[in-house]
C-alpha cells in the first residue's frame, strides 16, 4: 500500500534555539541594505545636532538616523501614515531589519516628521547629487510637467464668498432665536425653582451654531485678506511699470506733453497702490493674520494663487475657500475637479531622475516655467540643452526665456487628440511670422517631430510611478509649506529608488561579466 504524501514540518509556535541574524531575513540586494549603507553618505547634521542638544535626562530617544531611514523607506514603498508605519515595524520584515527590531509609536514618527520637515526637504538635493555622481544625469534633455495632487481635504468642505455671507446672516438669525428661547426657558425655571437656582447652561444646539458662525466668519475674513493682498501686489506692479515708463521718457528727452502725461499716470497709479496696500494691511488685521507680503517674488519662487476678485480687491461671489486646508485650491484634473495642489516635475531623460520640483496652489502651468528653470540651475548647477513642455506652458515670454538662456525648447502651442502625430510642415515660413507660428513650425520639423514625442516617455511615467506604483495620490500633510516639504520627500525617494536600481543593475552586470 502506497504511503500518504508527507510535508515539511510546520510548527509556528516553536522558537529558534539561537537568535537569527537579520541578514538571513532578506535577500542580499534588498533596498534596506542599500539604505543602511547610504546613511553614511548623507549629511544629517540638521537633524542630529538639534536632537543631541536636548536634555539628556529621561528616557532615551530613537536614533535620528534610524528615524530618517524609516521615513525614507516608508515613502519609497508608499506607506506615509504614521500609524501604518508603526504597524509595519511590527509586521514587516524589511521594516524590522531597518529599525534593528525597534518599534517607534506613531506619535513619535509623526512628531519626528513634523519637527524635521525642513531638514528632510534638503535630502532631495543630496540624493540628486548622488545620482549625478553616479552618472545618471546629463541634462541633455529635460521634460517639465505639472501634475495635480489631491490635498488632505475634500472639495465639499469649501464655501463661496456669497454663500459665506448668506450663512452668516442665517446663523445670526438662528442664534438670536435660540437665545430668545433660552431666555424664556431661564425665566420659567427662575419662576419655578427660584432665581439662580437651576438656570440652564447654554444649549448645545446654540453652541454649535455659534462655533460654526465663528469658523465661517474667520474664513471669509481670511479670503478677503488674500484677495486684498493680491490686488495690492497688482497695483504695486502697475505703479512700478508706470514709474519706469516716466523715467525712460525723461531720459530719452521725449516731448514735454508726453512726459507730463506719463508723470500724471505714474502719480495716479502710485496713489492707487498706496490705497490698495493700506486696505490689504487692514484686511489682514481684521483676519488676525500677519501683514501681507507685498514684495516681488524671488526668481525661483512658485507663483501665488490667483483667487477671483473684483477691481476693488474684494472676492467675487463665486470665490471659494476650503475649511480643511485653506491653502489648497480647486483644480481641474482628468476631466474632473479635485481639491489639491499643482506639483511640478523636471525630469532628466537618461534615467528619469527628477532634477527640480515645485508646489503651488496656482492651477495653470504657464507661470511655473521661469521659476522651475531657476530651480533646475540651482539643484544641478546647470541648465538643460533641450527641454520639452506641453501646451500648458506655452507663452511668448516663456519661449523667449528659454531662448535667452540657451535652451533649445520645444513647447506645444496647442492640444492634439491623444495619439495623433504632429502634422507635417507645409510651405515656407512667413517672414513676419510670430513666436507661436515659429514654435509650431519648429515642432513640425524633422528634428522637432523626433524630439517632442519623447516628452511623454520621460516625465509622464514618473507621475505614474509616484501615483500608481507607490500609491502617493494624496498628500498627508496640510498647508502649502508642509505640502512642499512632503513633495520634496516624495521626489527624493523617487530618485532614491532610481539610484538603488541603477547600482543594483550595475552590480549584476559586473557579476555576469566576471562570472
Amino acid at each position: 500500500m502506497q504511503k500518504p504524501k508527507s510535508f515539511r514540518p510546520w510548527q509556528p509556535e516553536q522558537t529558534t534555539l539561537l537568535p537569527p541574524s537579520p541578514s538571513d531575513w532578506l535577500s542580499d540586494d534588498h533596498q534596506v541594505y542599500f539604505l543602511l549603507d547610504l546613511v553614511n553618505e548623507l549629511d544629517l547634521s540638521q537633524i542630529l545636532i538639534p536632537a543631541q542638544a536636548k536634555d539628556p535626562r529621561g528616557e532615551k530617544g530613537f536614533d535620528p538616523r534610524m528615524m530618517t531611514l524609516l521615513l525614507l523607506y516608508a515613502y519609497c514603498v508608499g506607506t506615509v501614515s504614521s500609524r501604518k508605519i508603526e504597524r509595519a515595524c511590527y509586521e514587516d520584515l524589511a521594516f524590522r531589519v531597518l529599525t534593528g527590531n525597534q518599534q517607534p509609536d506613531h506619535s513619535r514618527i509623526s512628531e519626528f516628521r513634523r519637527r524635521n520637515l525642513d531638514a528632510l526637504k534638503g535630502l532631495f538635493i543630496q540624493i540628486l547629487r548622488l545620482c549625478q555622481k553616479a552618472g545618471m544625469v546629463s541634462l541633455g534633455h529635460v521634460a517639465l510637467d505639472g501634475t495635480k495632487v489631491q490635498a488632505n481635504a475634500s472639495k465639499r468642505k469649501a464655501m463661496s464668498h456669497e454663500r459665506m455671507l448668506r450663512a452668516e446672516k442665517e446663523l445670526e438669525k438662528q442664534i438670536n432665536a435660540l437665545m430668545r428661547r433660552a431666555e424664556i426657558l431661564d425665566a420659567q425655571e427662575d419662576k419655578r425653582y427660584g432665581k439662580g437656582k437651576l438656570g440652564s447652561d447654554l444649549p448645545d444646539e446654540l453652541r454649535r451654531r455659534q462655533d460654526r458662525l465663528v469658523r465661517i466668519r474667520q474664513a471669509r475674513k481670511e479670503m478677503e485678506a488674500e484677495t486684498a493682498a493680491a490686488t495690492a501686489r497688482q497695483r504695486q506692479e502697475e505703479a512700478e511699470e508706470a514709474r519706469a515708463k516716466a523715467a525712460a521718457a525723461s531720459e530719452s528727452e521725449a516731448p514735454a506733453a508726453e512726459q507730463t502725461e506719463l508723470n500724471k499716470k505714474a502719480e495716479a497709479t502710485a496713489a492707487k497702490a498706496k490705497a490698495a496696500r493700506e486696505k490689504a494691511i487692514e484686511a489682514a488685521e481684521q483676519a488676525g493674520a500677519e501683514p501681507p507680503d507685498l514684495e516681488p517674488l524671488a526668481a525661483d519662487a512658485m507663483p501665488r494663487r490667483g483667487l477671483a476678485r473684483k477691481a476693488d480687491g474684494t472676492p467675487t461671489s463665486k470665490t471659494q475657500r476650503n475649511f480643511t486646508d485653506p491653502d489648497s485650491h480647486l483644480m481641474q484634473s482628468g476631466g474632473s475637479y479635485l481639491q489639491g495642489y499643482n506639483c511640478q516635475l523636471a525630469v532628466d531623460s537618461d534615467h528619469q531622475v527628477i532634477v527640480a520640483i515645485g508646489v503651488s496652489n496656482q492651477p495653470p502651468d504657464v507661470e511655473h516655467l521661469v521659476p522651475m528653470l531657476e530651480r533646475i540651475a540651482t539643484s544641478t548647477g546647470a541648465l538643460p540643452d533641450v527641454m520639452t513642455l506641453d501646451a500648458g506652458y506655452w507663452s511668448e515670454d516663456n519661449a523667449k526665456s528659454c531662448a535667452d538662456q540657451g535652451i533649445d525648447a520645444y513647447i506645444a502651442t496647442g492640444r492634439l487628440p491623444h495619439g495623433q502625430p504632429l502634422p507635417p510642415k507645409r510651405g515656407p515660413l512667413p517672414k513676419d511670422a510670430d513666436a507661436k507660428t515659429r514654435m509650431a513650425r519648429k515642432l513640425r520639423s524633422k528634428k522637432g517631430s523626433r524630439i517632442y514625442p519623447q516628452r511623454k516617455a520621460i516625465v509622464e511615467p514618473v507621475n505614474g510611478q509616484i501615483k500608481e506604483a507607490r500609491g502617493l495620490r494624496r498628500f498627508l500633510l496640510r498647508g502649502l509649506e508642509k505640502v512642499n516639504g512632503e513633495w520634496h520627500l516624495i521626489a527624493a525617494t523617487h530618485n532614491l529608488l532610481k539610484l538603488f536600481r541603477f547600482q543594483r543593475s550595475q552590480q549584476q552586470a559586473l557579476v555576469a561579466a566576471t562570472g
